[in-house]
């Protein structure tokens, strides 16, 4: 819509990124052009800020005399964002309960793309001939003979030579100087250019995902299959039907530490590497996949959770990879889990959706045995190479020795594979050297001063950290406590301890460890993972980044260290995460057809996800878990929503918990749980306290959250509440 001079001035609804609950009304100054979708930067208190402008509400906006209104400031020159996007940031604020603006606000998380990319320097040559002619001239001339345009340091890169060279051919009147386009951040994909054979299973997969793509409309497909089935190439053969359809398409996966393997089997399938959207992103790179995102000059993003919130503009598919990873689940301002979101966005596009997984969430299989997914299987790896041999390992029959974790039957497996010139992984899924730390004196436990955890010691480091608040401090000489030198002992394993014992029982052995918080990076990370690949690495002590989505050729022997460590909550789901970690992780050994072993250790043999990955029996596990979930009401046979109370003191946090508590209305379908201590009481020097609202699988728990909230007191002091539908965590 636009103001002109001869019409009364116009308001618009503009959505901003603050925690608003519905867009602020705005006046459009003569000569500023706007519509809905159009980014904008308006005034807003003492500061100016980006907003998206807002369709108008229904029944029309209040009355406003436009003179009382502050005016847009200024009408970025972007694409809007597109109807489809809008609804869903308002679909998005009103399942998770959060303010519209905070939903927007992680759509226009590059402000500085909002202003066209600037244009290109370039060359084109021109009739003038240096008066000097050497080879090297000759050469660059020659090249640019044909009237294109060249950049000046890629004529120089082309033509071998300097850039000095180049720069007197300008000088000397050759070249004229020219505006050339932004250049796109990845080159366009090619979906012809690396098709691969396919076995006759995934190619009637593959067929089947490209029939779904070419009909076009809203589905959603779990593609289901073994570790090494190859599901990446064949839900690349739905990605390859997108491009054809001229479609945008993004890929979803939960870890950074996935995207480079990835990103190495794209460009091998499409010629070009897919754009990548994750938080280790350069700032600049950020913003020009954002704005080619935008245009459509980017025609495949893969991306971590937030590139859900990327403005395409024609999006035409979106893969989620790994679909169950708890990843995908955000617990910060907006809860939000970017798996179920993602068949939201895709349903609300009319498009198709892909979930890939070896062990699908019970949700995500419930849907597909239900009717609500198409579910199309995997069932064999590729070229028929042999799943694993699973075994159990009762460590209370063969323990290991006395302050060791590795127990008799593994270290005789990896010296078998040490031999035969074969990789062995040991997987432990806990950071560091030891996840407790004690005086034998006095029995002082360190302690996190700002949350309720145990500092856990990071013996690489010389340090004693919180893994949920990163504090940190040196591993002292002397207990604080007591003052006694040399008494202090770790208590239990990390997967820098099993280093150690790996090292003092194979010293000849390359061993490497890999973890997330390992310093180096990303970067670090990746070089590592190439060198366990090209076999550079005999023995791999990793954590979960391990688990999934690796091949390594050679690795024939897994040994998972503690596989009972998941199962020590009282978290519902905790049997079906031991399940898919303990399955993905084991699944990395035999890949190429080697002959291969999987070892778990555990306390409880006898426990249904100890059984189900040891006999393969998924089926089995997942009907037991689904039957059990229907009998208990929990999701997807009922839901579930946290609320979690936080106060700078114990007693502030419960009393307002009481507080939601009595406010809550009776309802038949639902009932309130708490509030209770959370097990994690102390985070960040905030006391917390839960309440758990359960309900029926139809029960409306938004409202009921909304009406309990309204009549509530209103949180005062350093009270603050948030609100977590469908949580995965329960901490």
């Amino acid at each position: 819509m636009a103001a002109d001079s001869s019409s009364p001035a116009r308001t618009v609804p503009v959505l901003v990124p603050t925690p608003s609950e519905r867009p602020y009304t705005y006046a459009v100054s003569a000569g500023v052009t706007v519509r809905p979708g159009s980014i904008v930067q308006v005034p807003l208190g003492p500061r100016l800020v980006p907003g998206i402008v807002w369709d108008a509400p229904e029944g029309g906006a209040d009355e406003v005399d436009p003179k009382k209104l502050r005016p847009i400031e200024q009408a970025f020159d972007c694409p809007p964002v597109p109807a489809g996007m809008r609804r869903f940031i308002d679909w998005v604020a009103r399942y998770t309960l959060s303010a519209p603006g905070m939903v927007a606000r992680m759509v226009l998380r590059a402000p500085a793309a909002f202003d066209p990319e600037p244009p290109t320097p370039g060359l084109r040559i021109t009739d003038g001939r240096p008066q000097r002619m050497t080879a090297a001239r000759e050469r660059v001339l020659e090249l640019a003979e044909d009237g294109l345009a060249w950049t000046r340091s890629g004529l120089a890169h082309a033509a071998g030579v300097s850039l000095s060279v180049v720069d007197g051919l300008v000088k000397a009147g050759s070249f004229e100087t020219i505006d050339l386009p932004p250049q796109p951040v990845v080159a366009a994909p090619d979906p012809e250019f690396g098709e691969g054979e396919l076995s006759p299973d995934q190619q009637s997969a593959a067929d089947d995902l490209r029939a779904v793509v070419e009909k076009g409309g809203f589905s959603a497909t779990l593609l289901e299959g073994v570790t090494g089935s190859g599901k990446t190439e064949v839900y690349f053969e739905a990605v390859a039907a997108a491009l054809d359809k001229g479609r945008q398409v993004l890929v979803l996966l939960p870890e950074i530490a996935l995207t480079h393997a990835f990103l190495e089997r794209f460009h091998a399938r499409f010629g070009a590497p897919p754009a990548e959207w994750h938080s280790d992103l350069a700032p600049k790179t950020r913003e020009r996949v954002w704005r080619q995102a935008a245009d459509g000059r980017v025609r495949v993003v893969a991306g971590a959770r937030s590139a859900l919130f990327l403005p395409f503009c024609d999006l035409g598919l979106i893969v989620v990879d790994e679909e169950h990873d708890p990843a995908y689940k955000q617990e910060d301002r907006v809860f939000y889990n970017a798996r179920d979101m993602a068949v939201v966005r895709a349903h609300l596009g009319g498009f198709p959706i892909v979930l890939a997984s070896a062990t699908p969430s019970v949700e995500t299989r419930h849907n597909a045995e239900a009717g609500r997914y198409r579910h199309v299987t995997l069932d064999r790896r590729f070229a028929e190479a042999a799943l694993p041999d699973l075994r159990a390992i009762d460590m209370r029959r063969t323990p290991p020795a006395r302050g060791k974790f590795l127990s008799p039957p593994l270290q005789a497996e990896i010296g078998k594979t040490l031999e035969r010139g074969e990789q062995a992984l040991l997987f432990l899924n806990r950071r560091g050297y030891a996840p407790l730390t004690l005086c034998r004196v006095c029995g002082h436990r360190f302690e996190c001063p700002d949350c309720s955890s145990w500092l856990v010691e990071h013996r690489f480091r010389g340090q004693l950290m919180c893994h949920h608040c990163g504090h940190h401090e040196p591993v002292p000489e002397a207990c604080p406590q007591c003052g006694t030198l040399d008494h202090l002992v770790a208590c239990g394993p990390g997967i820098e301890r099993i280093a150690e014992e790996v090292v003092g029982r194979f010293p000849d052995a390359r061993a490497i460890v890999l973890s997330s918080d390992m310093m180096g990076g990303v970067k670090r990370l990746r070089l590592e993972l190439e060198a366990i690949a090209e076999g550079q690495a005999d023995i791999v002590i990793g954590t979960q980044l391990v688990a999934k989505g690796h091949n390594f050729p050679n690795l024939t022997l897994v040994g998972v260290v503690d596989a009972d460590l998941g199962l020590a909550s009282g978290d519902p789901r905790a049997a079906e995460r031991t399940f898919q970690l303990l399955s993905q992780v084991t699944g990395r050994a035999g890949r190429t057809g080697k002959k291969s072993l999987g070892l778990i250790q555990t306390y409880q043999p006898e426990h249904p996800a100890m059984k189900a990955i040891v006999t393969g029996d998924g089926e089995a596990f997942y009907a037991s878990q689904i039957a059990e979930r229907e009998r208990g009401q929990l999701p997807p046979f009922g839901r579930l929503a946290a609320v979690i109370v936080s106060a700078n003191t114990r007693a502030e946090a419960e009393a307002y918990g009481r507080a939601l508590r009595a406010a809550a209305p009776p309802a038949g379908d639902i009932m309130v749980l708490g509030p209770a201590e959370a097990p994690l009481a102390l985070i960040r020097g905030r006391h917390r306290f839960r309440l758990l609202v359960h309900g029926t699988e139809r029960a409306d728990l938004q409202t009921y959250l909304r009406r309990t909230i309204a009549a509530a007191p209103k949180p005062r002091g350093s009270v603050r509440v948030s609100l977590d539908i469908d949580p995965q965590s329960f901490l």
